[in-house]
């Protein structure tokens, strides 16, 4: 046995100088009285009592400050050492450090700001296994996957934008080496936090995004910056801007579309950093459902406290200290005390019997109130949560879906596996009953009879995909019809992983279990018919078709002209065409001569209808070519007027 503040035992060496001081003034006081009274009076004056109750109380007193004191300096024993196990999740941070993070459009810069956004991070979720990569025109990884949250901050403080050689924003890299290394972590889905102004990337997103997706990566987007933008500085001249090969000063501004369109597509989130949102508290409810799975950490020592056995000591003798000091009159202290102590938790009590009886009373309303004052009343964790559990289930009985969705929210904050299991199946309730309201703006019925099969089902999704034609276009992803049909989506998802987890903790969980079973039956027939619509909408949508050999307002299209190599024209052209010129096909032999049109007869219709195309023996293959590559420069930046120059595709801001 050992104790963990052994200086407060120095506090027992007052306790027998306590002892002597009152043995003293017992004393004093006797020898007072005697030289005070005489002796023949003493018995006629002085009515004494037994002195043994209030020695009784000293001990007691004495008796009661040791227990204390001890209990002060925590007597300890040894358990063994033990090695901590903690659940995380992977968090991948990709940090932007392209030269538009220094600009000074919010305070002090742009990468300060993000910086300070990873702080935020590493405090708010210390359990977690959390990487660090940066990028502008190439990416790296400067901090692996580790639950080593000093070494990613000491990271952070040093990095700035001379830690990547090559200028830029490819954005596309970054997140092809974020979904790589999180793959080979093994981990069914993790996140990715990226924090960026998104100006100027380059690369082609589309298919980073369609591999972050289909390897589980939830990409969370954080835009740093403003809209209105400012000066980008120029690094090498203090107080110096940089400018363009025009000599223009270059001014840099936050490109939201692009963040929220890697978040929008990988089912993450998108927020701006500055804008007053709890960025911790957003990333923590999008990785509170992904695949934990448990680590080892750092060995220690688990020692077994043993004050509490001296704190129930402690207090029998100082209620025996003021019994035996006081007599009859601590009697009264007694119950003055206990009616003190007992009080509250009576109040207590009834509170939570009256909201009892309300909800089995179906009095819902008044339920659900008394029951999220209990909770917010409440100091024990684990008491909120069941309170926040009967809250959800007065207000889930109640219809309110909103109120329920938050109150098994605050459940899912319990550590007790059955208040977890009943809040995971009433959060899974909750989420399907807000998806069906969108769907048919009612509740899904509880009478047998009433349930809707497959054909009703189908009936219901049809009807609402028909009023969204009818009144936006579908090509608008944003509209706000097809923004509810996502939401339905979400919400019915959502549904299922929080009935799996039910089922996790409680596999006899028959009511999770049914009602996964019909959450995943509606589910996959409304992708089965969301798929459908897609399809007929891009049917039903205006294909570009090829050239009919018809003049188009007197002009010809020279890239609907080519032909194939070694092809033959078995179709001579209809008398009548005028206004553009053909070129022959090849003959069999492979003679590669072009001739004029013998029905047109107009050569010069030919060159305009080319555009350019100067060599009359050019074939259709070295047509192609020629056109590739005079256009190729147009992805090299913007000319001068009046001359085409090649220009590095590089963008070093």
């Amino acid at each position: 046995m050992k104790f963990a503040q052994p200086a407060w035992l120095v506090l027992l060496v007052l306790l027998p100088l306590l002892g002597a001081g009152a043995l003293g003034v017992a004393r004093l006081r006797k020898n007072q009285w005697s030289a005070f009274v005489a002796p023949r009076l003493r018995s006629v004056l002085l009515q004494r009592g037994s002195p043994l109750p209030k020695w009784f109380s000293l001990v007691f007193l004495l008796a009661a400050c040791a227990a204390i004191i001890t209990a002060l300096a925590r007597p300890q024993g040894t358990d063994g050492i033990r090695t901590e196990k903690t659940l995380g999740r992977n968090l991948l941070i990709a940090l932007d450090l392209s030269r538009s993070m220094r600009v000074r459009d919010v305070k002090p810069d742009r990468l300060a700001q993000a910086k300070m956004v990873i702080y935020e991070l590493l405090d708010a979720m210390p359990n977690e296994r959390i990487g660090l990569l940066g990028f502008a025109g190439t990416s790296y990884i400067y901090a692996p996957l580790t639950v080593d949250h000093g070494a990613v901050r000491e990271t952070v403080e040093q990095m700035d934008e001379t830690w990547v050689p090559l200028g830029g924003s490819n954005l596309a890299s970054a997140v092809h080496l974020a979904t790589e290394t999180l793959r080979k972590t093994g981990q069914k889905n993790n996140a990715l936090v990226i924090l960026s102004d998104g100006e100027k990337n380059e690369g082609d997103l589309n298919p980073m995004i369609a591999a972050a997706e289909q390897a589980g990566v939830y990409i969370l987007a954080i835009c740093v910056g403003t809209e209105d933008g400012d000066y980008v500085p120029n690094a090498d001249f203090p107080g110096d801007r940089m400018v363009d090969r025009n000599g223009r000063q270059i001014i840099s501004r936050i490109q939201p579309a692009v963040m929220r369109k890697l978040a929008t597509e990988t089912k993450g989130r998108y927020a701006q950093a500055g804008t007053g949102m709890d960025i911790p508290a957003m990333v923590k409810s999008v990785i509170k459902d992904l695949d934990a799975f448990e680590m080892d950490g750092r060995e220690r020592g688990v020692f077994i406290e043993f004050y509490q056995w001296l704190v129930l000591p402690a207090i029998v003798f100082l209620l025996g200290s003021i019994v035996a000091g006081t007599r009859w009159r601590g009697v009264h202290a007694a119950v003055l005390v206990a009616g003190v102590f007992l009080s509250p938790a009576g109040a207590r009590a009834d509170g939570v019997s009256a909201a009892k009886k309300a909800l089995q009373q179906q009095n819902y309303p008044e339920a659900c109130d008394a029951y999220r004052k209990l909770a917010e009343s409440s100091l024990l964790p684990g008491r909120t949560a069941r309170f926040r559990l009967g809250e959800g289930t007065a207000a889930y009985r109640a219809g309110d879906f909103k109120q329920a969705r938050s109150a098994f929210s605050g459940a899912l904050r319990s550590e007790d596996p059955d208040v977890l299991a009943s809040g995971h199946t009433g959060m899974g309730n909750t989420l399907f009953q807000l998806g069906w309201q969108t769907l048919a703006d009612e509740f899904y019925p509880k009478d047998p009879a009433r349930l809707p099969d497959l054909e009703k089902f189908d009936a219901l999704v049809n009807e609402r995909l028909a009023k969204l034609r009818e009144s936006a276009d579908p090509g608008q992803g944003d509209a706000g019809g097809y923004a509810r049909m996502r939401a339905l989506v979400t919400n019915w998802a959502d549904a299922i992983r929080h009935f799996a987890s039910a089922l996790a903790l409680d596999p006899s969980n028959e009511a999770a279990r049914n009602n996964r079973a019909t959450t995943m039956i509606y589910f996959k027939r409304l992708q089965e018919l969301l798929e459908e619509d897609q399809q007929q909408n891009e049917q039903a949508m205006p294909q570009p078709q090829p050239g009919d050999g018809k003049p188009d307002k007197g002009e010809a299209d020279p890239q609907n002209k080519q032909e194939d190599k070694g092809a033959q024209d078995k179709n001579p052209k209809t008398p009548g065409e005028k206004g553009r010129g053909e070129e022959d096909p090849q003959d069999a032999a492979g003679d590669k001569q072009d001739k004029p049109d013998e029905k047109s007869g107009d050569k010069k219709d030919d060159k305009e209808a080319d555009k350019g195309q100067s060599d009359p023996q050019e074939t259709p293959e070295q047509r192609a070519r020629r056109i590739l590559k005079e256009n190729a420069d147009l992805e090299k930046g913007p000319l001068i007027p009046g001359r085409r120059e090649f220009r590095p595709p590089e963008k070093d801001w």
